[in-house]
């Protein structure tokens, strides 16, 4: 019963911990992007086309984060050049995703692929009662794991990363240093909405291999309040995003055993606790024990340079 909870666990808390992750970088540059929901339908069924029309999983991959970070970047423009409202056009991102994948799937409603398969770990897979559950995941699972780490690195022991951190916390002191603000924002945003389609594409090529109109389920929405109750660290996203892995995995085991709570509540739970933690993370704001970027959702403005 342990393993098969953790392994629910796992696999569920993976698609939002790519969305994390990438609204984590995104966030680090100084723009809020709420269309992460809509950046996980993109990913979803454009790797699902492309696996279904290629037969090659590694291309659908591609496909989906390129398509997903183009998508995003198409954000990142609007805030940047055109000093757009990030609020506003993160929520018409959203609304995009969900209309445009749901018009363009619908062809696709149905069809199957033979997703990624489980890569078994050697000696580790044998541990008593985890190994089978951790060591025994797919491909998209440890990259996600991997990129933890890499990102957590790159934002804190390179050059690149912490231009990225200034940029978030005083783009007007980069720009004074002699960093380009605004191609820093670009690639930030390109980069983190590959991310978060690559979330998508993970439940339509490894989770569940199929395409389903609007298949998410909100997961975006619970990744964006993830980053703040993660206080923008990656590791500490890896937490959040398995806790959330874990209510989704217990409330459709309980549905499974045919408790006689009602199945609408317990499909609320992720919700409910996403609200919870949102609370949290408030108050953790209003008392000043937050690592949120100082400039994050402000528009940098090169001419009104302080």
């Amino acid at each position: 019963m342990i393993s098969i909870i953790i392994d629910a666990t796992i696999r569920a808390g993976t698609s939002i911990l790519y969305a994390t992750l990438g609204e984590i970088i995104i966030e680090r540059s100084g723009i809020i992007n709420l269309g992460i929901e809509g950046l996980m339908l993109i990913g979803a069924l454009s790797g699902f086309y492309t696996t279904y029309t290629t037969g090659s999983l590694f291309l659908g991959v591609i496909s989906a984060v390129l398509i997903a970070g183009i998508a995003g970047l198409i954000h990142g423009i609007l805030c940047t050049y055109f000093k757009g409202n990030q609020i506003v056009s993160g929520l018409a991102l959203t609304m995009f995703g969900i209309g445009i994948t749901a018009v363009l799937g619908k062809k696709m409603v149905g069809q199957t692929i033979e997703g990624f398969k489980r890569i078994e770990i050697p000696f580790l897979s044998k541990i008593p009662v985890i190994g089978n559950s951790i060591f025994n995941q797919d491909i998209l699972v440890y990259l996600s794991i991997v990129l933890v780490f890499v990102i957590t690195f790159v934002l804190y022991k390179t050059v690149w990363g912490l231009n990225l951190r200034t940029v978030g916390e005083n783009p007007y002191a980069a720009d004074v240093a002699g960093i380009n603000v605004t191609a820093y924002k670009l690639w930030a945003t390109f980069i983190g909405s590959g991310l978060a389609g690559l979330g998508g594409a993970y439940l339509s090529l490894a989770y569940t291999p199929l395409w389903i109109e609007n298949m998410s389920a909100g997961r975006g929405w619970i990744a964006v309040a993830l980053v703040i109750f993660a206080s923008w660290s990656c590791k500490r996203a890896l937490f959040g995003a398995y806790f959330f892995g874990g209510i989704s995995a217990i409330q459709l085991r309980l549905q499974a055993m045919g408790t006689t709570i009602s199945a609408h509540i317990l499909q609320m739970l992720p919700y409910i606790f996403t609200i919870v933690v949102l609370i949290i993370a408030t108050i953790k704001l209003e008392k000043g024990y937050s690592s949120q970027p100082e400039s994050l959702g402000l528009v940098y403005d090169r001419e009104d340079r302080k």
